[in-house]
């Protein structure tokens, strides 16, 4: 049998090279605040794979996806076992384009901070007496660097993105950045609508892309899971306030209230969120995580 080492970590997703294609393995570890911490998330890396394929498929009439399969019989024998068993994925190569794409269809975190300071959320115009955590008037497209491991992305208008990516593909940055921006836009649109019938609000979220072998741009990364989206449940959903989330808020909370941690959690504030990683997945995909 031959064994496979990743070519890439990430904090949480481990990337193997199978020659033809990709294996992504979403991991158990759990960041925050650009730290990997010392407790293991059971179940976490399955949900994350299982909740990127129901949306790869729920979105394959707007743009193609790099997943090929979330079966571990259609990947070689070395991941034909538990450890790899529903939290990874075969996917197509691409090559990855280097802008972070982000919505938001709501105003919080940083973009609340901006719009408190002066009127805008990167650089775009807001209208006057938003409250915080507001549905915007129309989604807005917020795109940032793709940072390094341990740097940090950074903000750029629309126009740097056709510059960056131009400084790339010669002739091709403004065709690029202008479907990154549609493409964006429209899948968020489709996902938030959905997500709302099924009880929960897609506040933001980050969609990464890359080309085919033809030049094509294909969707690529994790889609739409709690590690790169902020999910708000819509009971109890009222302006004004931050919203309780379907994400690591737990974590971050307990690390935040206890400085000296050493980033090891308690039990029960990991069970915590891996309870709420679940909960989302189950009202989106309307079946039970097994």
């Amino acid at each position: 049998m031959i064994e496979f080492k990743p070519v890439k970590e990430g904090k949480v997703r481990e990337i193997y090279d199978i020659g033809d294609s990709l294996i992504m393995t979403a991991t158990d570890r759990i960041s925050a605040f650009d730290v990997i911490l010392k407790n293991k998330a059971t179940d976490k890396g399955a949900i994350l794979t299982q909740m990127s394929r129901f949306w790869f498929d729920f979105t394959a009439d707007i743009i193609p996806n790099h997943m090929i399969s979330v079966d571990v019989k259609d990947m070689p024998e070395y991941f034909q076992k538990d450890e790899f068993d529903g939290n990874s994925m075969k996917c197509r190569k691409l090559q990855m384009l280097p802008v972070e794409c982000i919505v938001r269809g709501y105003i919080t975190g940083s973009g609340w901070a901006s719009y408190k300071k002066d009127g805008t959320v990167c650089g775009i115009r807001l209208p006057k007496g938003l409250k915080e955590s507001e549905k915007l008037p129309e989604p807005i497209y917020t795109p940032s660097t793709k940072a390094e491991i341990g740097d940090h992305d950074e903000n750029v208008n629309y126009e740097e993105t056709i510059e960056l990516l131009e400084k790339q593909f010669p002739g091709k940055g403004e065709e690029y950045a202008a479907k990154l921006r549609d493409y964006t836009l429209a899948l968020y649109k489709k996902c938030a609508a959905y997500a709302l019938e099924k009880g929960i609000i897609i506040a933001d979220t980050k969609f990464e892309f890359g080309l085919d072998e033809d030049g094509n741009v294909i969707l690529g990364d994790e889609m739409l899971t709690p590690d790169s989206s902020r999910f708000w449940p819509l009971e109890g959903y009222q302006p004004g306030k931050s919203q309780p989330s379907y994400d690591k808020q737990f974590v971050r909370d307990w690390l935040k209230a206890n400085p000296d941690s050493d980033y090891l959690l308690p039990e029960d504030v990991i069970e915590k969120t891996v309870d709420k990683y679940k909960e989302a997945f189950e009202l989106l995909t309307g079946k039970k995580f097994m």
